[in-house]
């Protein structure tokens, strides 16, 4: 009894932090709005002029990420899943996350679509979590691959003592928290790695998981692309691509619903650094997020509604 007494406290402080910093996170954002709103004012008269045929191929760019999402997923899990309930809950995901913060609301969906096809919550668990890692890796690999090929955004200190402090602030980030949870995560590290060896013993289900995370963040990059193109912001479309991994990036840091408020400073930001004009970096964010969240959100809470009828979920 003690014990539960003292992890049920644990969560429900951590619930309490997180609802705190999402607060201050919206509490920013919507002080910001107020504090620029003439250029929001301005971005949204320039979203509403906007070139109605990148809108619909940013649209079509949005439709697809749900694709590569589901085959994502698939590729996670070693049993063969229903393609058309899989797609449905991967748009059912969506909506669902931009209501929970910190990718809750995805990962809680998925985890009850895998239980209802018959694996057991560890092995669905540790699905959701391969899927969520192989995307964040894919991000990784194509931040490096577009930086690369669009030197002079990443700038990484040039000084001996700049290079010191980079490295050990990033041998801390991921030392200190393994140091931590490596006695207590030891068995459950072992079934996943169990799991995942399970899953590239088959190349199929490896190309999938990795080419659908890989092709689920292009085509999210791609949307911004083509909204870009829409407003006639002036940038390059590789410097657009990296300037929205970036700040995805960034925005995964703060727990906020569906990256609600800091996703999209972090996008107004970074498009304004990369040389964007204030409307119009406005006006872009304003149009992701209207093809990505809002357009999609009353039709994914029907269909979510509809597969927990149905006990798909």
């Amino acid at each position: 009894m003690t014990s539960e007494r003292v992890s049920t406290t644990a969560i429900r402080r951590g619930a309490y932090w997180q609802a705190a910093l999402t607060l201050a996170v919206l509490s920013a954002t919507v002080w910001l709005a107020h504090r620029h709103w003439p250029a929001l004012e301005t971005g949204a008269v320039r979203l509403a002029l906007a070139d109605q045929g990148w809108l619909l191929a940013g649209a079509a760019a949005a439709c697809g990420t749900w694709l590569c999402a589901a085959l994502a997923l698939q590729g996670a899990v070693v049993r063969r899943l229903p393609a058309g309930r899989l797609v449905a809950a991967q748009f059912a995901a969506s909506a669902a996350n931009q209501v929970l913060p910190a990718g809750l609301g995805a990962g809680a969906v998925n985890l009850r679509f895998l239980m209802r096809r018959g694996l057991p919550a560890g092995r669905a668990a540790t699905a959701v979590g391969v899927r969520a890692t192989a995307g964040g890796l894919a991000r990784g690999v194509l931040i490096a691959v577009l930086a690369a090929v669009c030197p002079g955004l990443v700038r990484v200190p040039h000084d001996g003592a700049g290079r010191v402090v980079v490295a050990v602030a990033a041998v801390a980030v991921c030392a200190v928290p393994a140091v931590r949870l490596w006695p207590r995560c030891r068995r459950v590290l072992a079934g996943v790695a169990a799991d995942i060896a399970a899953v590239h013993a088959r190349p199929r289900r490896a190309a999938a998981l990795w080419g659908g995370s890989v092709a689920s963040t292009t085509l999210h990059a791609c949307v911004l692309i083509a909204v870009t193109r829409a407003v006639a912001l002036p940038l390059p479309p590789v410097r657009v691509a990296l300037l929205y991994l970036a700040a995805s990036s960034a925005a995964a840091l703060l727990p906020t619903p569906g990256g609600l408020g800091s996703l999209d400073a972090a996008l107004a930001f970074a498009l304004a650094a990369g040389g964007a004009p204030g409307d119009a970096a406005a006006s872009a964010v304003l149009g992701y997020r209207l093809l990505t969240v809002w357009l999609p959100l009353l039709p994914g809470l029907l269909v979510l509604g509809v597969l927990v009828r149905r006990r798909a979920l």
